[in-house]
């Protein structure tokens, strides 16, 4: 079994730890962890670091300054068949835009499943990158954030200024 590199990420919004192997990321999930003057740094497989790790780092900096819009970056699903089909419909909602739990549960076919939606959208273990924070309640209320609702709001607003700022 391949050994998983850690790296924690200080980002605008908090402490990201990133996790992943060699042929991937697994995890991308806020951590209470304070990094007092470091940027980031590593831990766990000896302090080996897979290229994986440091590219998904580099990503995020970049969506966060404002440079990145879609991620390019291998990564690694492990839930049920059905989480899976949740997590791959996110990564289709565009940077900028928002959606509701119905909508997703309609384009995976499912239209009444928006409730087991909004379960695997708060099972998904690599934040951002696939953008469950994208995803609000139908009456366009913010509603649900593994990372805290503070946090979905920032996110949501980084987007919306750059997507409004590109398309004036």
């Amino acid at each position: 079994m391949e050994e998983i590199t850690e790296c924690y990420y200080k980002s605008p919004i908090g402490t990201i730890e990133i996790k992943g192997v060699a042929k991937g990321i697994t995890s991308v999930q806020f951590v209470e962890k304070q990094l007092k003057n470091n940027k980031y740094i590593y831990e766990g497989n000896n302090n080996k670091v897979y290229p994986v790790i440091n590219q998904c780092r580099d990503q995020l900096e970049e969506y966060f300054n404002g440079n990145r819009k879609e991620f390019e970056i291998d990564i690694i699903l492990k839930g049920t068949s059905f989480q899976n089909k949740v997590w791959r419909e996110l990564m289709k909602i565009p940077f900028g835009v928002t959606v509701s739990y119905k909508y997703i549960a309609e384009a995976i076919g499912s239209s009444k499943a928006f409730r087991a939606v909004g379960n695997a959208n708060n099972k998904n273990p690599i934040s951002i990158i696939i953008p469950c924070h994208r995803v609000i309640g139908a009456n366009n209320k913010l509603v649900g954030y593994g990372g805290g609702l503070w946090r979905k709001e920032w996110l949501l607003n980084h987007e919306n200024k750059l997507y409004h700022k590109d398309s004036i």
